[in-house]
């Protein structure tokens, strides 16, 4: 008995509500939220204040010219995973957390991202559940993303094995954390994403706010044209959660970016019953070996690829960083290399020793896999020792 729910929908309207004394109340509430929102934004404005973007802010993300805005890291790669994908399947694990509750709630206020629609998105069960779930809808012919840190990117490495043996187009953002052993840790390093060296996932690492939405725009656009998954990536906390001020990138700007040709070719390549074909065989060590190696060709000139991209987006954002950037002295004898948050506090460092006379420098490192070792070379002075 009961209802169904198409019928449930019908019977809620603001008549039946109001007599459920369940429409006035909520009703009230909303237009105060709406009223407190509106003064806080003009006592902003009147200060000359930058405002501090809140997840609710949709007016800001959805203006066709780049705002200035107080965001952390989590909201630069969330923004720009809503603005370029059609599907997300999340489950919450600290720090990534907030990016899946962004994505949510921009959908459940009707935000409308660069393809015209809204983000369609799903808690699964578990980070596994998450992956498996994003691997069926890539083979369906959408753009997925996902969310994720520690032990739940390690409950994703099945999936990741298949999506980036398929060649299947995706972008991950990890919040990078430890991975518990002895005991839990929310903080501390890279030994989550690290596990992943070996998927064949694309890595990018970012050192901070800024980076993180220029990162995250160039992984989902490399990854649309070159049919690679890119799990892009940034420090728990020290990134994910400082908040900076940035010029958000708008949706017009990225829609401006998107190679449609692109677009048509995952989708004509999905899994369809109106033209069945067969994937994911089983093959035996002969057959497999050589997908194998057909495979790696999709890898060749990626390093190219991702600057090429990161050009298109240093013309509109006026942001350049190198896959391999070098600060220092030109004859630098001792050089730290790192990747991550670090990389600031070490570039602070050298320049300031470097103005006494220190010959030392710093080499960050932001792709990591593939390994580019002639950009590398090239970056480190011939000096270092």
């Amino acid at each position: 008995g009961g209802l169904s729910p198409q019928e449930a929908r019908v019977q809620e309207n603001p008549a039946r509500l109001e007599s459920l004394g369940a429409g006035a109340a909520a009703d009230m509430e909303y237009e105060q939220f709406l009223k407190t929102k509106t003064v806080q934004r003009a006592m902003f404005q009147a200060e000359n204040k930058t405002i501090v973007t809140q997840v609710h802010d949709t007016d800001i993300i959805s203006k066709n010219e780049g705002a200035d805005a107080c965001i952390d890291g989590n909201q630069a790669a969330a923004h720009v995973a809503y603005a370029l994908s059609d599907i997300a399947f999340i489950y919450p694990i600290t720090p990534s957390s907030p990016m899946g509750e962004m994505v949510d709630e921009w959908a459940a206020q009707g935000l409308l991202n660069c393809y015209g629609q809204r983000l369609s998105v799903t808690e699964m069960q578990s980070e596994a559940g998450a992956a498996g779930a994003l691997h069926g809808a890539l083979k369906s012919g959408a753009f997925g993303t996902t969310f994720t840190a520690s032990q739940g990117l390690l409950l994703m490495i099945p999936n990741m094995f298949k999506i980036a043996g398929e060649l299947l187009p995706c972008v991950m953002h990890v919040a990078a954390r430890s991975v518990a052993t002895q005991s839990l840790c929310i903080f501390g390093d890279h030994s989550d994403v690290m596990a992943c060296r070996t998927t064949g996932w694309v890595m990018l690492a970012s050192e901070s706010v800024e980076m993180a939405q220029c990162h995250a725009l160039i992984s989902h656009l490399v990854s649309m044209e070159r049919r690679v998954p890119v799990q892009h990536f940034f420090d728990g906390f020290r990134t994910s959660h400082e908040v900076n001020k940035v010029k958000l990138l708008d949706y017009e700007t990225m829609r401006s970016f998107i190679n449609w040709d692109a677009v048509k070719a995952h989708h004509d390549s999905a899994l369809n019953p109106r033209h069945p074909h067969m994937q994911g065989q089983s093959q035996g060590p002969d057959i497999f070996f050589q997908c194998v190696e057909a495979g790696n060709s999709a890898y060749e000139g990626l390093a190219d690829a991702f600057e090429e991209k990161a050009r298109l987006v240093a013309e509109k954002t006026g942001h350049s960083f190198a896959l391999y950037g070098y600060d220092g002295h030109p004859e630098a004898t001792r050089v730290i290399v790192v990747m991550g948050s670090g990389a600031i506090t070490c570039s602070e460092t050298v320049t300031h020793l470097v103005q006494n006379g220190d010959k030392v420098g710093v080499l960050k490192v932001r792709l990591f896999r593939p390994w580019d070792h002639r950009r590398f070379l090239a970056a480190l002075p011939e000096t270092a020792t």
